[in-house]
Formats: C-alpha cells, structure tokens, sequence
C-alpha cells in the first residue's frame, strides 16, 4: 500500500458488517460509518463496541500505513465513550503519533455527523508476520 497519497481501502470480512468508506494516506485514517438500529444495545444507543471497532480501526490504518509487508496487531487500545449517538454518520480520524523499530502509537477521534466529539482513543501496534499481501480482503480499491 502506497503511503504518499490518498488510499481508499477495503479490509473484510470484520467491515462487511459495517460497510465502511475508508482514506488512508501515510500515517493518518479517515473512516466513516452510517449509524442504524442494529449498533443499538437496549437502550436505543450506539453499543460501545461500534466506538472502539472506528477508533481501533481508525489508528490501525493509520499504523499500517506506516508498514508496507506486514499486517500490524494492536497491542493494547485505551477508548473513552465522550457522547451517546443513535444515528447519522459517525466519523473516525486515526494519526501516528510516534513510532520507533519495534511499534507505532496512534490516537484517533470519532466524531457525529455534526462534527462533535464522540470519544477517543490510543493504541500501541506492532508489526506482526502476516504479510499484507496475504491478508484476506486487505486491498486497495
């Protein structure tokens, strides 16, 4: 994957089930989702797990962009739940932040379609032994 422009990628099969647009350029994310009843828990809100699945995903992208053989792994993510949200877009921007030989940090931000503030989060990712261009549905598109 070409880290010096834009990229719209495709990773599946986890995504098909939330149908996400994708841009990724060199260690930076934008993903979007459009926001229905079935991420609701009982409540009639987003469940917590849509936040973390944009947010992880946000800052693994842009992780990965970073790295052109390998799938990278996230080691561990930190999520803060900010706001509730029930419908709409919900729009999650991932960075590098730092990065050295062994692993990458990233932060990312999901935010509403009126482009409030959601909730948060930060990773450490390392680089795995997949290679990318064997990971199931992993393309540019």
């Amino acid at each position: 994957m070409s880290t010096s422009s834009h990229q719209h990628v495709r990773c599946r099969p986890i995504n098909a089930l939330y149908r996400p647009t994708m841009e990724v350029s060199e260690a930076s994310a934008l993903i979007e989702i459009e926001l229905s009843e079935q991420y609701h828990h009982s409540a009639g809100g987003v469940h917590g797990s849509v936040y973390f699945k944009r947010l992880d995903d946000a800052a693994f992208f842009a992780a990965n962009s970073l790295e052109p053989e390998f799938f990278v792994l996230t080691t561990s993510f930190t999520t803060y739940l900010t706001r509730p949200v029930a419908d709409g877009k919900m729009r999650a921007v991932g960075k590098v932040v730092n990065r050295n030989k062994t692993q990458f940090i990233a932060e990312s931000v999901v935010y509403d379609s009126e482009g409030r503030e959601l909730g948060r989060g930060n990773g450490i990712f390392v680089r795995g032994k997949f290679p990318l261009a064997d990971a199931r549905g992993y393309a540019e598109g």
